[in-house]
């Protein structure tokens, strides 16, 4: 059985994820078209249509704390789509902790302990 890196849970995981957020928040809080966000996210807009109806990117739930960062997040990319890269990477370093990434690590990889601390520290 090979190991999984917590690097591979994020971008397996945790990217889609917030795609999948911004999407939702650009077409449902900002009116944007599935085109448009697309765009913003440099995406496919397939991919957006995925995230929005929910077959990609479903795996991680985040908490109402995490939500209002990613709104937050969603709100600067709007006043300034060029910082697209940069502020999804800020985000998803911050929500590097989450313990839904434990969560979906533990369950991909049984060699892992359940007392596992390798991302805080």
């Amino acid at each position: 059985m090979s190991k999984i890196m917590p690097q591979e849970i994020e971008v397996w995981y945790l990217i889609p994820a917030l795609r999948r957020e911004l999407a939702i928040i650009f077409i449902k809080d900002y009116g944007l078209n599935q085109k448009k966000a697309a765009e913003i996210l440099g995406i496919t807009n397939a991919a957006i249509s995925q995230y929005i109806s929910l077959k990609r990117g479903n795996e991680i739930k985040f908490s109402k704390q995490e939500m209002e960062g990613i709104k937050e997040t969603a709100r600067e990319i709007i006043k300034n789509p060029d910082d697209v890269m940069k502020k999804v990477y800020h985000l998803s370093t911050s929500l590097r902790k989450s313990k839904a990434i434990c969560g979906i690590h533990l369950s991909q990889d049984k060699s892992i302990s359940k007392n596992c601390d390798i991302c805080f520290k």
